[in-house]
């Protein structure tokens, strides 16, 4: 699955979440990639992330940095 792809999804999530405010938001985006997305989907986004995490809005990227270091 492409950057682009992977980047659309994980903002369409958060933008699900964003209604419930950061605190809640954060890790509700976190919990849904844990949950849903398959280990190269995650593994592809979080290597997006260390490159920089272009286009991630900025509770997507809290999330993922989040999944990346396992809080």
């Amino acid at each position: 699955m492409s950057p682009d792809r992977l980047i659309y999804m994980a903002n369409q999530i958060g933008k699900f979440f964003q209604s419930q405010g950061h605190d809640k938001a954060v890790p509700g985006i976190a919990d849904h990639i844990r949950k849903f997305w398959d280990p190269r989907m995650r593994s592809a986004i979080l290597a997006h992330l260390d490159t920089g995490g272009t286009g991630l809005d900025p509770d997507v990227m809290k999330a993922i940095e989040a999944l990346k270091t396992g809080s």
